[in-house]
């Protein structure tokens, strides 16, 4: 019990920042269709203001995995991480659809002890009301650092209040022929289960999405779709589409490129010892192309 419940932060800081912050965590392929078992794919990753133009920060490259389209895990090559973006490669040696991400399941919150409140995950802070790192101002009181688990809160904790994180960011890419192996669900959180497949999308032919929660369709839950090139126009683009009853989405495509999709939905329905509360999200970049 103690190695389910224990949760690392890093982990949370890979893929939760559209929970987190205004600023958009995405992951780009250069490409998502290849021909031939002898390809590799680069991907950029960051969070950033404009989708798809790095001008804030990296993401974290510990927790991103590949998997072949047999489901087995690939390797992570060439990683770097750069002041505003990383960067990775993977071999594509197999034919089929390979998926590219993270997976988080986390928790934050905080407690008191002593009437003193303690952070459960989040990043460790420097002394004082600072960021992180940051010294104390003068006269101020060291703060406690926080914990990264829940066993590690205390038998005399007081006003606990524990929300369950999970979150997923993905991305697809397919050598020689699409495949949906790499599409079945674990049954924890958002998933994304496609009817139209994700490498074969193209302008002026709607798509259809299905979601789960929990391996179940997710009726009514949102997505923000948003194309990249915001640099470019004066506003973002963005889109809100509602699944339906059964957990579909349709989406048309007005125009070539990439869009970024957000799911993210909240519940009472979480996991973890002491969560009283739960908040869900996913996230993936498609690629579509001109007929």
């Amino acid at each position: 019990m103690r190695n389910a419940t224990r949760f690392l932060t890093a982990a949370l800081l890979i893929a939760l920042p559209s929970l987190a912050s205004a600023h958009r965590q995405w992951m780009v392929p250069s490409a998502t269709v290849f021909s031939g078992t002898n390809n590799w794919v680069t991907v950029d990753a960051a969070a950033s203001n404009d989708l798809f133009f790095a001008d804030h920060q990296p993401m974290r490259l510990e927790g991103v995995k590949a998997w072949a389209p047999d489901g087995s895990e690939a390797k992570i090559e060439n990683a770097a991480t750069g002041r505003y973006r990383s960067v990775f490669d993977v071999k594509l040696d197999k034919p089929g659809t390979w998926k590219i991400g993270t997976y988080t399941n986390s928790v934050m919150g905080s407690f008191k002890v002593d009437g003193e409140e303690v952070r459960v995950g989040g990043r460790p802070r420097g002394p004082g009301a600072g960021g992180p790192g940051m010294q104390a101002a003068p006269g101020a009181a060291p703060q406690r650092p926080p914990v990264q688990s829940v066993d590690d809160i205390p038998a005399n904790a007081t006003d606990v209040k524990l929300t369950q994180m999970i979150a997923r960011n993905e991305i697809y890419v397919t050598a020689n022929q699409p495949s949906d192996a790499i599409f079945k669900p674990s049954g924890a959180g958002i998933e994304f289960q496609p009817i139209t497949h994700p490498d074969e999308l193209v302008v002026g032919e709607p798509a259809s999405f299905r979601f789960l929660i929990d391996g179940k369709p997710a009726a009514g839950l949102k997505l923000s779709v948003v194309p990249g090139g915001k640099r470019y126009r004066n506003d973002d683009g963005a889109r809100e589409i509602v699944t339906g009853a059964d957990g579909i989405a349709k989406i048309d495509w007005p125009e070539p490129g990439m869009y970024w999709i957000n799911a993210t939905a909240t519940d009472d329905k979480p996991t973890v010892p002491r969560a009283t509360s739960r908040r869900l999200s996913y996230t993936t970049t498609v690629e579509v192309l001109l007929p």
